[in-house]
């Protein structure tokens, strides 16, 4: 099967983070680009949480976050940890006795944003009862809670601020002891999230980095706009940890998260879809064809390729390194082809189901 390594600079950058270990799940040290998403559920409803969990986790979904609002949802937190295949992490604002508890009742990690917890004194609680569980903090950065010093400063850009309010937690933290961080310096849009996280990644090498784009908008606007930020920080060796957040079903998120790491050449989880684009001397409605094959692909857990071709100009010859592929010519038939090597000729209505035949005999 076709095997594509991401650049070794890339992933030499990777190893300078110190390992971080969530619920059994390690983050940073060179470990392999977590992916994780979060839910949408009530917290307090924890049957659909339950059950949204699993089919993140059957998604790909590594890591799961969960939205603790208020002291009312903590009980049901609690048996949602108790429960849950994956890792859980309380998702804090505010209120520091939330996640204090939070962290008593099996949270995998605590997400806080210092700015916005209030006081020193209860960031420091919060330290102390991580410490306590054995549980990491992720410090989270965003631009519309910095503190005033950063926020109305001029002579600052926007990464600068995100930055200078990320040392300055960081600081606070190891100086407190605690050094079981990951952090993320989070925007909106591309150039200030890439800019943020490449500053970082220079004055902090050594802690693990949660990337993505904040409030990326809904799915194709924030897949676009993930994928132009994300995908040029992954390709820099930048990020251990990953969400792509859009205003949609979160398996979504988890999905073009997969299909990032896989196109940067760092992870691969399904199958790799190569489809032309059609052109008038396509004869068949390969729209339709690459839809059903990238439908089927889904269920599939192999990190092969497989091309589907409209003509023989994109047929076996640009696609010859693709593990399996189709490539369609003239009267209905379709050319089955196996690392370039064409196999057997198939009529159209046999191409899918013929395809997936092959595909299933390989390893």
């Amino acid at each position: 099967m076709v095997k594509r390594t991401a650049d070794k600079k890339a992933e030499r950058a990777r190893e300078l983070t110190h390992p971080v270990s969530v619920g059994g799940m390690t983050i940073g040290g060179g470990a392999p680009v977590v992916v994780q998403s979060m839910l949408n559920t009530r917290t307090f409803d924890v049957e659909a949480s339950l059950a949204q969990i699993d089919t993140l986790k059957q998604a790909g979904c590594e890591l799961v976050r969960v939205a603790i609002p208020s002291q009312a949802e903590l009980e049901s937190f609690g048996l949602i940890c108790e429960a849950s295949p994956l890792p859980v992490v309380a998702d804090i604002h505010f209120d520091h006795n939330l996640a204090i508890q939070a962290a008593q009742r099996g949270a995998a990690k605590l997400r806080i944003n210092p700015g916005n917890i209030g006081s020193w004194e209860k960031v420091d609680a919060i330290i102390e009862a991580a410490g306590a569980s054995h549980i990491p903090i992720r410090i989270g950065v965003n631009a519309g809670s910095l503190s005033s010093y950063f926020a109305e400063r001029a002579d600052l850009t926007q990464p600068e601020k995100l930055v200078g309010s990320a040392l300055e937690f960081v600081e606070h933290f190891t100086a407190r002891g605690f050094s079981d961080l990951v952090l993320a310096a989070k925007a909106h849009d591309v150039t200030t999230t890439v800019g943020t996280y490449r500053l970082l990644s220079r004055e902090l090498p050594q802690v693990p980095l949660h990337i993505g784009v904040t409030e990326a908008g809904t799915a194709l606007q924030g897949t676009v706009k993930s994928a132009a930020a994300l995908g040029t920080l992954l390709l820099d060796g930048i990020g251990d940890t990953l969400r792509v957040s859009l205003t949609a079903d979160p398996v979504e998120e988890v999905r073009v998260a997969w299909e990032l790491l896989a196109a940067c050449g760092l992870r691969r989880l399904t199958p790799e879809l190569i489809s032309c684009p059609t052109c008038g001397r396509c004869q068949v409605d390969l729209i339709s064809i690459a839809t059903q094959v990238e439908q089927r692909l889904r269920q599939i857990r192999k990190p092969l390729s497989v091309a589907v071709m409209g003509c023989v100009v994109n047929g076996p010859g640009e696609a010859r390194h693709a593990d399996v592929g189709v490539a369609f010519g003239g009267a209905g038939k379709a050319a089955l082809f196996t690392q370039g090597e064409i196999i057997s000729t198939v009529d159209e209505s046999q191409v899918v189901d013929a395809l997936f035949a092959e595909i299933n005999h390989l390893n």
